[in-house]
């Protein structure tokens, strides 16, 4: 671990921050939507490709055993980093396909008509969609958790809605739109206390800091790996052992199998069983790399680094007159969304590009949290470790001199 915390050490590990456009140094501020990826991880997929390419589960031969072991570490790595059973790691395409694993293989089979699934306003609709198909198909009932003027959960509202006792409660982590920071902690003990399933998007907490799952406590826990500096792809379901072991399979086919014949097939144990078909075993490996890299890293010196991005990026926009933050939480990761008065997000975000920032502008998957802050879409700027005073100071500044050109 590093005694001390280097923002522009940092950027030395991230290769593509070196580019410049129009001869502009890069400002990416857009890391909610996706992280660049260090040297690290980029070196682990070649060495992968270069040394060790098999499949994985089928060869008895010395290079797929090498592949082979090298996922083996992955999910180990995943594990470890997480603070549970590396068998307790399914590797999927990202979060969305770790929620529908949730859906389909555990609620389908357990909700009944009539049953109620908890979900709260700022939900992605990755954790929104996934829950409308299994309630359409159970004939269950979704009901929604309002939030505040803050942009935090009612929790006089969400605790009411337990009490009604759900079978389940899923939930952000982290808001992708907001940067809301949820008590999951108290949530899930409170959830827990009703005998509820937990279900935690974990997508937008990864990237920012440790993460463990055993104290928390949650029954499954999704994430990305291309949000914590992993590559595209490759994503994780933690999923309690006792809760894996009693779903059937979300897919069928390749090596999920125990025994098939034309009467009958039965499955492998968890992980494998959910894991149909031929993995992303390059992604397993970079997503270890990425873990290992952070796990190397000074990982309160990132906090306190991204707390004052937010810090500064809040009080220079808020200086703005016309400009609105979307958000104020009490615990915020760095993220921030702000509209202008008069014009349009996606107007302001190529105003932007043009001067070397780059944000989102959009619903960012929300279309619900949209409706209710009465926006068509925002502007969205989110840092990470590598991002700079400078950058947040950059954007302050072309978002000025984007207002003075529409007025």
């Amino acid at each position: 671990m590093t005694a001390t915390f280097d923002a522009e050490a940092i950027r030395r590990d991230f290769p593509i921050l070196g580019k410049r456009f129009r001869g502009k140094r890069l400002a990416y501020l857009d890391n909610a939507a996706t992280s660049q990826k260090p040297t690290a991880v980029i070196e682990a997929l070649v060495k992968y490709y270069r040394e060790s390419n098999s499949n994985v589960h089928r060869g008895v031969y010395a290079l797929a055993e090498e592949a082979e072991a090298a996922y083996l570490r992955a999910r180990k790595i995943v594990g470890a980093h997480l603070n549970v059973e590396p068998d307790e790691i399914v590797f999927v395409r990202g979060t969305t396909e770790a929620l529908n694993l949730v859906a389909q293989s555990h609620a389908r089979p357990n909700l009944q008509p009539g049953d109620v699934i908890v979900l709260t306003t700022m939900e992605h609709h990755a954790n929104l969609v996934p829950w409308q198909l299994v309630a359409e198909q159970t004939e269950a009932e979704i009901k929604v958790a309002p939030i505040d003027s803050r942009g935090c959960i009612d929790r006089n509202a969400l605790s009411a809605l337990l009490d009604q006792k759900p079978k389940i409660l899923s939930f952000c982590h982290v808001s992708n739109s907001l940067g809301t920071v949820n008590p999951a902690a108290e949530i899930v003990n409170e959830a827990k206390e009703r005998g509820i399933v937990t279900v935690i998007d974990g997508a937008q907490s990864i990237p920012h800091g440790p993460v463990d799952l055993k104290a928390l406590d949650c029954d499954f826990f999704a994430f990305s790996g291309h949000k914590a500096f992993g590559p595209m792809g490759i994503g994780v379901l933690y999923g309690k052992g006792e809760r894996l072991a009693s779903m059937p399979p979300y897919q069928g086919g390749g090596d999920m199998v125990d025994c098939v014949s034309f009467e009958k097939t039965t499955y492998a144990p968890p992980p494998q069983r959910f894991e149909a078909g031929t993995p992303n075993v390059a992604g397993a490996i970079g997503l270890g790399a990425a873990l290992e890299y952070l796990s190397e890293l000074d990982l309160e010196g990132v906090a306190v680094h991204e707390k004052a991005l937010l810090e500064q990026a809040t009080a220079e926009l808020e200086a703005i007159p016309g400009l609105t933050i979307h958000g104020q939480a009490p615990e915020k990761a760095a993220v921030v969304s702000f509209t202008v008065e008069g014009i349009h997000p996606h107007d302001l975000a190529t105003f932007l590009d043009a001067e070397g920032v780059a944000v989102r502008a959009g619903h960012h998957c929300c279309q619900p949290l949209m409706k209710h802050l009465d926006e068509p879409a925002t502007v969205r700027a989110s840092f990470a470790l590598y991002n700079l005073p400078e950058e947040v100071d950059l954007l302050v500044k072309a978002v000025r001199k984007t207002i003075d050109c529409f007025r």
